[in-house]
C-alpha cells in the first residue's frame, strides 16, 4: 500500500495524471483505478476525478509494476540556505527533481536524501520527500525542501496563500511595446497532448504571471516573471500564449538554440516565512553561466 497526501498546490489534478507523475505508467494507473485499487480518503475513484487539498490517495500495488525507489546518492548540491527545518538549493539545469519513469536516479531527491539523511518531510510521499514545489528539468535556480512535516505543511500553505513568492528570469522571443504586464489565463492539460499544458477553460486552474522587461535585444527580450500562482509549466505556457515563447523551449514554440537543451529560464529569487521563527527569508542567486552566455550571444541591449 502506498499513500500520498495532496498539498494545496497540487489540488485539482486528475487522479490518473497524479499516478503517472508518481512513477506509474499510464496503463498501470488506469488498470489500478479500474480494479478499485486506488482510494481517495478510503473510497474508490475514477481516473477523471480531481484531487483536493488534504486528500489521502491510497494505492494497493500488489501485482502492480513497482515504481522507482528514491535512494541516497552522493551528488554535489549548491546549498543556499539550510537549517533544521528548511533547505534551499540552487538547482542546475538538466537535473530532474524527483525519480520518475526514465529518471530513476541522479535526481535532486537522491542528492537530498544523501545530504539530509532521514530528516526530510514525508508529506510528499516516498518519491518526493521534502519537495514543496518543483522546477522543470531544464529550469535552473532556487528550490525549497522541508526537513519535517510541520515545515512542509507551513510552506505548502504559503504557496496556497501566495506568501511564498518566486521570481524568475527568462529570455523570450520577440519584443514588447510595454515595459510590464500580467498574463491572467487558466492552465490545464493540453486537449490532445497529455505531456503538455495549455491555456484552456477545460479542467483548468487559475494562473497569473506578472512580467517586466529587464533588457531588449534584437529579436529577443530578457524578462523577469513573478508567479502569483504555481501551475505546471506556467511561465512557459503563459509566455507562449502571448506570443513570446522562451528561447530554446521547442515544446511551446520557442526557437531552438544550439547552446541550450531546453528553455532559458532561471528561478532567481525566493521569499518565504520561516515555518519556525515566523521571520521573512529572502534569497537570490546570480544568473548561471549558461544564461549569461545566452545574453552575451544576443549582443548589446537595444535602447
Amino acid at each position: 500500500m502506498r499513500e500520498l497526501t495532496i498539498p494545496a498546490q497540487e489540488s485539482g489534478e486528475r487522479i490518473d495524471a497524479l499516478l503517472a507523475r508518481s512513477g506509474f505508467t499510464r496503463s498501470a494507473a488506469a488498470r489500478l483505478i479500474g480494479e478499485g485499487r486506488v482510494l481517495r480518503n478510503g473510497k474508490a475513484v475514477k481516473k477523471s476525478d480531481l484531487t483536493r487539498e488534504g486528500d489521502v490517495i491510497s494505492v494497493r500495488t500488489e501485482d502492480a509494476p513497482a515504481p522507482p525507489e528514491a535512494r541516497p546518492e552522493d551528488i554535489p548540491l549548491d546549498v543556499v540556505f539550510e537549517d533544521a527545518d528548511v533547505i534551499v538549493v540552487n538547482k542546475p539545469r538538466g537535473m530532474v527533481v524527483h525519480p520518475a519513469p526514465g529518471h530513476p536516479d541522479g535526481t535532486l531527491v537522491n542528492a537530498l536524501l544523501y545530504h539530509c539523511g532521514d530528516t526530510l518531510s514525508g508529506v510528499g510521499g516516498e518519491l518526493r520527500p521534502g519537495i514543496v514545489h518543483r522546477l522543470d528539468r531544464d529550469t535552473s535556480g532556487l528550490i525549497i525542501a522541508a526537513k519535517n512535516d510541520a515545515a512542509h505543511l507551513s510552506l505548502s500553505a504559503q504557496l496556497a496563500d501566495r506568501s511564498l513568492s518566486r521570481v524568475y528570469e527568462a529570455v523570450v522571443r520577440g519584443g514588447f511595446r510595454e515595459d510590464a504586464g500580467t498574463v491572467d489565463a487558466p492552465i490545464g492539460r493540453h486537449p490532445t497532448d497529455r505531456k503538455r499544458m495549455a491555456v484552456t477553460d477545460r479542467n483548468s486552474r487559475a494562473a497569473v504571471t506578472h512580467w517586466e522587461v529587464i533588457a531588449r535585444y534584437r529579436g529577443y527580450t530578457h524578462v523577469r516573471c513573478i508567479l502569483e500562482t504555481g501551475r505546471t509549466h506556467q511561465i512557459r505556457v503563459h509566455m507562449a500564449h502571448i506570443g513570446h515563447p522562451l528561447l530554446g523551449d521547442t515544446v511551446y514554440g520557442g526557437k531552438p538554440d544550439k547552446g541550450l537543451a531546453g528553455q532559458c529560464l532561471h528561478a532567481r529569487a525566493l521569499k518565504f516565512i520561516h515555518p519556525r521563527t515566523g521571520e521573512a527569508v529572502r534569497l537570490e542567486t546570480e544568473l548561471p553561466a549558461y544564461f549569461r552566455q545566452v545574453l552575451e550571444r544576443l549582443g548589446p541591449p537595444q535602447g
